[in-house]
């Protein structure tokens, strides 16, 4: 997998056509029954959303949005979360680098491992279209087009990572440790890693949190001269959600910040006054 594009970049590291209800329901019928993995934490629920504001230098470049629902109709007869994230940007940015970006993961209520992916991405007339299915029974992951791939129990996609993320338990974690999500990503079978930093507090949109730092395991050298140009903070408390994320490219710096929530399972760590 190669970053392409700085939206991009900004967007994963901080974290990343839908199905029809007939779609939806074939799929239910015909995977096999199974016993799958069974999460215990619940960092998500139906209901939330995550608004960001994103920054490319001073330049105001974009917003992002990320929304969990639960969906109406089961698969495999089991419970699933439908989350969309969603971004564009605006204002000058959006003169000259038109981005207008949409991911759906169907993810499983209690397994937090996905059924179904899709991307419909254009960023500066970079166009892609994606839509996976994840046959976690068999484990395999089918394209669009027929293709199948071999691929490990409780393979995520480049959304449903993020939301596998916050389900990790984080209270023992070392400095330095690395954290490894094995997920399906443009056709290929990717470790994506992140590294604990810490805990710090951070200031986002003008308030302040408790926070845990990570530094993504990225590739360098395109875009990133090192791995600890980016940094993520993520909320220290039962939400786990990102508030920051920012980091330095060769040509500047992007960053992205919380600036709404609504929905949490828990209390957000935010400092009173």
């Amino acid at each position: 997998m190669k970053t392409k594009h700085i939206i991009s970049a900004i967007a994963i590291a901080g974290l990343f056509s839908a199905f029809s209800a007939q779609q939806q329901i074939a799929i239910g019928q015909t995977t096999e029954k199974t016993e799958f993995r069974k999460i215990e934490s619940e960092a998500y629920k139906p209901g939330e959303v995550l608004e960001y504001r994103l920054h490319y230098g001073v330049i105001n470049a974009g917003t992002a949005r990320l929304e969990v629902n639960k969906l109406d109709k089961k698969i495999a007869g089991r419970e699933v979360y439908h989350v969309v994230g969603t971004g564009k940007s605006k204002g000058a940015f959006d003169w000259f680098f038109k981005v207008r970006d949409r991911y759906e993961t169907f993810i499983d209520k209690d397994g937090a491992f996905p059924w179904m992916f899709v991307r419909d991405v254009n960023e500066g007339g970079y166009k892609i279209k994606q839509n996976y299915t994840f046959a976690q029974n068999k484990q395999k992951v089918i394209t669009q087009d027929g293709n199948e791939f071999e691929a490990p129990e409780g393979i995520q996609d480049m959304l449903s990572s993020f939301y596998y993320a916050r389900t990790i338990d984080f209270s023992n974690a070392k400095k330095g440790e690395i954290f490894t999500i094995w997920s399906f990503v443009d056709d290929e079978i990717w470790p994506l890693k992140i590294r604990y930093a810490g805990k710090e507090k951070v200031e986002v949109s003008g308030d302040t949190y408790n926070a845990m730092k990570f530094h993504p395991v990225i590739q360098t050298g395109r875009l990133f001269k090192s791995e600890d140009d980016v940094s993520v903070w993520i909320s220290d408390d039962a939400n786990k959600i990102p508030l920051l994320a920012q980091g330095k490219v060769m040509v500047g710096s992007v960053k992205m910040e919380l600036t709404g929530y609504k929905g949490l399972v828990a209390p957000i760590s935010k400092i009173d006054d």
